[in-house]
């Protein structure tokens, strides 16, 4: 398996152009966040995931946990790692100082958690849940409870969980029947199974804080009968010290076809006296603050696909450089001499196409993040709701569109490696079997898809969509005027058009005709993702044009930027002309054959 570089230079090109990072460090808040301190955090995190966590990844895949005495052990290196990690602070790199964070936007945050989930994807899913688990704290929990956990969670000397699924309750979470009955101390009890909890039980941090769904007596049914509650592995002295073990266990540790070295924990609570938990907000009001956490937790789940993309990309590109295989159309070579399968058009159309990806993915996430810092550092009413409508827009689209083609990129890293690619030996697999199950946590890509359509699609009666598809139109009017980029330019006004084509039919049946509107909201979803994906590109390509003209930056750098950016509108753009037919069909042939013929 090669090593793992993070593409630092790409990530400072994004923040700084298109996550508009030097107009965040003139807000409030985060004026520490300037351009040479991030290349400085940067180049620090990149540091330590490639030596610290990139070289677990395969131990990690080959060795999984073991489940020993109700306990979960990782691989020889993972307890370690962990713990450099806490102690370098990276656990808190974005959040609130207040408790001991370090403050940086989210899009910072997010740069740095892109480089120790391509590194390391199963390690990275501890600190990703305890952010979650900060974030719903944090925003519904009493001051009282804040100030016991969020600063040993901040710092990731505690860590956290998500308890939402159940046997018989998955999507449908208004069906759980976990149950939490009131104590005269003010606590509850807390009792019920939990399936599908990601790092339920582990020995990396001292205490595992879990967020748990439940029903108190006499709630209302479906999820306005829902609460949140703490129920923290170990309970907590009144000096912050840890005390006895809380009635939870772990059942067992699901075996998965990735992310191996992350445990996947069936969850029981209560099986003796009760689990004592504390309820975080006001009773029946759990959905909201599960809510607050699965949004941003969207979001990281999106940047997996393009984490593992990128590593799977610089694994196929170096051994396409180092494998030789037969001649290349062209090529001059001695006798005896093959070409580096690198030179072969179709290995070149497979790395291009991951590559392309991965920064259209960057671009996106990257903005996506930016747009939570813009609204979280405006004080101005109507900005911060348009950059939480601009992030509501987005975050579906970087879960769904980017796990998505996450799984496809992955997909062709292992073809790029032809036979070698099936063999685990390579470590090739690997990538799309950890990044698999990406499209299927945190709300299935068929529920974002559904989010997009049905609640996206008609936020500010239309107006939100249309007018950032007024700013994609822009851009490609810009560029059309320009004779170097206008290729793109028209390309990305033909998106343009297809992706409000699209979008005005789906509109037109919300009401009337729902199962038309579903039907056609996944492939939605992928032109909504190719077209933001090329507008985020152009600009990056604008920009480089631009920078180009006037002497500044690595000209290397900066004309490949132009070419990512135009093999994009040209070798991908173009697929969404086909996918609006589909999304205008309807749903009639879905349901033409009963089910029992199925």
């Amino acid at each position: 398996m090669s090593d793992y570089r993070a593409p630092t230079d790409d990530m400072l090109f994004v923040l700084e152009h298109i996550a508009g990072l030097p107009e965040l460090a003139n807000r409030k808040g985060y004026d520490h966040a300037d351009l040479e301190t991030v290349e400085g955090v940067l180049g620090e995190a990149a540091r330590f995931m490639e030596e610290q966590l990139a070289p677990l990844n395969q131990k990690g895949d080959q060795e999984g946990v073991v489940v020993e005495n109700g306990q979960i052990f990782h691989p020889e290196g993972f307890a370690d790692a962990y713990a450099r990690f806490v102690e370098a602070g990276w656990n808190g790199i974005a959040l609130d100082e207040s408790h001991g964070g370090g403050g940086m936007p989210w899009c910072v945050g997010l740069a740095v958690q892109e480089m120790m989930t391509a590194s390391n994807m199963a390690f990275s899913l501890c600190p990703l849940l305890t952010q979650g688990a900060i974030d719903a704290i944090s925003h519904h929990a009493s001051e009282t409870l804040q100030e016991i956990y969020l600063p040993k969670m901040v710092s990731g000397e505690w860590s956290g969980t998500m308890n939402l699924t159940e046997p018989h309750a998955g999507s449908d979470v208004g069906a759980l029947t976990t149950k939490a009955v009131p104590q005269e101390d003010g606590t509850w009890l807390v009792s019920g199974t939990k399936i599908f909890i990601t790092y339920g039980e582990h020995e990396l941090s001292e205490n595992i804080i879990h967020l748990v769904l439940a029903r108190t007596p006499d709630a209302p049914p479906g999820t306005k009968g829902i609460s949140l509650f703490i129920v923290p592995k170990f309970l907590v002295n009144e000096d912050g010290s840890l005390g006895e073990r809380n009635d939870l266990r772990v059942v067992s540790s699901e075996h998965k076809i990735g992310i191996h070295a992350s445990p996947t924990c069936v969850m029981s609570y209560g099986d003796e006296s009760g689990a004592v938990g504390w309820m975080v907000g006001e009773e029946n009001t759990g959905m909201g603050a599960m809510f607050t956490m699965m949004n941003n937790a969207r979001l990281s789940v999106g940047l997996q696909g393009l984490s593992l993309t990128d590593r799977s990309y610089q694994q196929a590109r170096q051994y396409s450089l180092d494998r030789k295989q037969g001649k290349a159309i062209g090529a001059q070579l001695e006798a005896g001499d093959s070409s580096p399968i690198a030179d072969h058009a179709d290995v070149r159309r497979m790395l291009m196409t991951m590559r392309a990806n991965a920064e259209a993915m960057r671009c996106v996430m990257y903005a996506n993040a930016a747009a939570i810092d813009f609204a979280n550092s405006s004080d101005d009413e109507a900005e911060r709701e348009y950059w939480d409508a601009i992030t509501a827009l987005l975050t579906p689209i970087s879960k769904g569109w980017g796990t998505d083609v996450g799984v496809e990129m992955t997909s062709l890293g292992v073809q790029t490696h032809g036979g070698m690619g099936y063999v685990e030996e390579t470590g090739a697999a690997q990538h799309w079997r950890d990044v698999r199950i990406a499209p299927i946590y945190e709300g299935t890509n068929g529920i974002q898809a559904a989010d997009l359509v049905f609640r996206k699609l008609p936020l500010g009666g239309g107006q939100v969509l249309e007018k950032f598809i007024s700013e994609i139109g822009h851009l490609a009017e810009q560029l059309l005027e320009d004779d170097r980029l206008c290729a793109m330019g028209q390309a990305l006004l033909d998106g343009k058009e297809q992706f409000r084509e699209a979008a005005v039919w789906l509109g037109g049946r919300l009401a009337g005709q729902p199962n038309d509107a579903a039907a056609g909201s996944v492939p939605f979803m992928r032109v909504a993702g190719v077209v933001v994906g090329a507008y985020y590109l152009a600009r990056s390509a604008q920009v480089a044009r631009q920078l180009l003209d006037s002497g500044e930056g690595d000209s290397d750098f900066l004309n490949d930027k132009i070419t990512v950016a135009s093999f994009y509108a040209e070798q991908i753009l173009p697929t969404v002309g086909g996918l609006v037919p589909t999304i205008t069909q309807g749903a009639d042939r879905f349901f033409t054959i009963p089910n029992d013929r199925l």
